[in-house]
């Protein structure tokens, strides 16, 4: 590895850095805020999640402002994370900045060393086998490849899992291994006969799902919630029209519900894009 390799950084003025952790130092001194002083750890794990789920959604939004100012939230987390472990003479934000400098640099030896990759597969294998060496190299408890965190929303996680299987060759030859899997696991779900049960092959046939997802080179996780704004968005449609008639869920019967269903995809049609 050669520092050398590093190209000169963009923007980056270290007094803005310097006043944000400034800033947190202060709202935590005895001094300070009196909220801010009292969380901890476990307390900012909500926070945490719900400002990387604002990003998200300020990416899908496609708005710069709303992606520059949730961006900062979120880094006042990490900020907020740091200085509660300063305080207990754990580590500091410059360890922070070190510890991911380095691992970065490390973890691309393509990049700052001599090895070799061409496409992001071969860079992907890379990543895992360093990272084996790694927990090797630590003597960190050994946990395997599956070693996911529990925390992730549980689609993005059966993605991973199976990215990792993928990697040393347990999936699937092609598409169509997959599809039969997903029509198996569907069969068995239509045969259940009871909670139990249901609950065991509904899994099974979500997990398959994901599988073919991957096949596709889709992300599961960002496809469910693509389903889930176009229901809300028919469904906010049907509302609406009902408002507009002076009518009521309850006495609408199905058929008239459906019609309803059918112009919200329609109008979805006519104005996508293209």
């Amino acid at each position: 590895m050669t520092e050398n390799k590093l190209k000169a950084p963009g923007r980056c003025d270290p007094a803005k850095w310097q006043r944000l952790v400034g800033i947190m130092a202060t709202l935590r001194s005895p001094e300070g805020c009196p909220w801010d002083k009292a969380q901890d750890h476990e307390s900012l794990k909500r926070y945490f999640l719900e400002e990387v789920y604002e990003v998200l959604d300020a990416i899908d939004r496609g708005s710069d402002e709303s992606l520059c100012d949730e961006l900062g939230d979120a880094l006042l987390q990490v900020v907020f994370h740091a200085q509660l472990a300063a305080e207990r003479g754990s580590f500091t934000i410059d360890d922070v900045l070190d510890s991911i400098c380095d691992k970065m640099v490390r973890r691309h030896p393509h990049i700052f060393g001599e090895a070799s990759a061409d496409d992001p597969d071969q860079v992907l294998s890379m990543w895992e086998a360093i990272k084996a060496r790694e927990r090797k190299d630590s003597r960190a408890e050994k946990r395997g490849l599956m070693d996911v965190n529990d925390n992730l929303p549980a689609l993005m996680m059966a993605q991973k899992v199976q990215d990792k299987a993928h990697r040393v060759g347990f999936d699937w030859a092609d598409r169509e291994g997959s599809w039969r899997k997903l029509a198996e696991e569907t069969a068995e779900l239509r045969a259940a006969t009871d909670k139990e049960e249901a609950l065991d092959e509904l899994g099974d046939m979500i997990f398959a799902a994901v599988n073919l997802a991957r096949f596709y080179d889709i992300d599961a996780e960002q496809a469910l919630r693509h389903t889930n704004r176009k229901f809300i968005s028919r469904f906010n449609y049907i509302e609406e029209s009902l408002d507009r008639q002076g009518l009521t869920w309850e006495s609408c019967d199905t058929s008239r519900l459906e019609e309803l269903w059918r112009q919200a995809k329609e109008k979805e049609k006519n104005n996508a894009p293209g």
